[in-house]
């Protein structure tokens, strides 16, 4: 699956408000991840793995 090819979805903590906000691109093997206000500038591609410690980590905040 390309870049281009990736179906995006805002983070549901992401508010309304234009604030900072998230969005990710799950495909078969990998997580995307990018900043919705620079969807261009670049995105953070993990692992399953990878992910599931991310939002282990994101929750104990």
């Amino acid at each position: 699956m390309t870049i281009d090819e990736l179906i995006w979805f805002k983070s549901s903590y992401s508010s309304g408000e234009g604030g900072e906000c998230l969005e990710v691109a799950p495909s078969p093997h990998t997580i995307h991840i990018r900043d919705s206000k620079n969807p261009t500038g670049g995105h953070l591609t993990l692992s399953s793995p990878a992910w599931g410690k991310f939002l282990a980590f994101c929750v104990r905040r």
